[in-house]
């Protein structure tokens, strides 16, 4: 088992910043993928961005390519999400998963493990 557990999130005003934090802990492995995916109220789970544990290669949906920017912490296994120029259809419940197959998908069936979420809102 794998436990997630995400922090950060808040209310923003569009335009703003936040950084999102997925602590890792139970039977972490470094073969994993680590995914952001999201969902607004009325919507479908999306795909966020996904990052590699080993080389660190990532992926983003184009809604927030140049935007959003995921990186890990090997030492602490913690991945971050951090958002700029936040936009109010970033709204949503943000989700932390792991793959342990670490096949660095964009789909949510392919994930393993998922964390509880953490609610991120921009405000106009």
């Amino acid at each position: 088992q794998v436990q997630l557990v995400e922090s950060g999130g808040g209310l923003v005003q569009a335009g703003g910043s936040l950084r999102l934090s997925c602590a890792a802990s139970g039977r972490t492995g470094s073969a994993y993928t680590m995914g952001w995916f999201r969902q607004a109220p009325g919507k479908e789970r999306e795909f966020v961005a996904r990052i590699n544990w080993i080389g660190g290669s990532t992926w983003y949906a184009d809604s927030v390519k140049g935007r959003f920017t995921v990186s890990r912490d090997n030492a602490k296994n913690t991945v971050h999400l951090q958002m700029n120029s936040l936009k109010p259809e970033d709204t949503a419940v943000y989700y932390c998963a792991a793959d342990v197959a670490g096949r660095g998908s964009v789909y949510a069936e392919r994930y393993n493990f998922w964390g509880r979420g953490t609610q991120v809102t921009v405000s106009s």
